[in-house]
């Protein structure tokens, strides 16, 4: 069992058929669910999944909404981006998580897998998965030539 970062390649489909909107305003809803060192997840997972998701008290199966940040293009490179996401009043351990689309016409389709490089905890605390800057270089989904 393994977690390997990845952008899901049934979302580079869903891409190119125009099923994606990361707009501030009217655009899709995505999720990000946490999981386990037990999950398998990598580019060809295809859609949300309860197993191996972490599972405590202030926890919600499916994990918590994001919300879309303002796309951007800087140098031939289109960035989508997220505010940070916190779970408040946890005790879990977590070594990634999967971001998913809510509002496509495949509802709860995957759209990339994110590795924490290690199992994450919190202990009665906050458990917050942050995101990196929104540059050509480091945002958490980019499109380039």
């Amino acid at each position: 069992m393994a977690i390997t970062q990845a952008i899901a390649n049934n979302f580079k489909k869903l891409l190119l058929e125009g099923d994606a909107s990361f707009k501030q305003t009217g655009g899709d809803k995505f999720k990000l669910a946490l999981y386990t060192s037990s999950a398998t997840l990598n580019s060809a997972t295809t859609s949300f999944t309860t197993g191996n998701e972490v599972t405590s008290s202030n926890y919600s199966s499916g994990g918590g909404a994001l919300v879309n940040n303002p796309t951007s293009l800087t140098a031939g490179v289109a960035r989508a981006d997220f505010a940070d996401l916190s779970f408040q009043n946890v005790t879990l351990t977590a070594r990634g998580a999967l971001i998913y689309n809510t509002s496509s016409a495949t509802t709860n389709s995957a759209v990339c897998v994110l590795d924490f490089g290690g199992d994450k905890t919190a202990t009665s605390g906050t458990f917050t998965v942050q995101f990196p800057a929104p540059t050509s270089t480091a945002a958490i989904l980019r499109i380039s030539g």
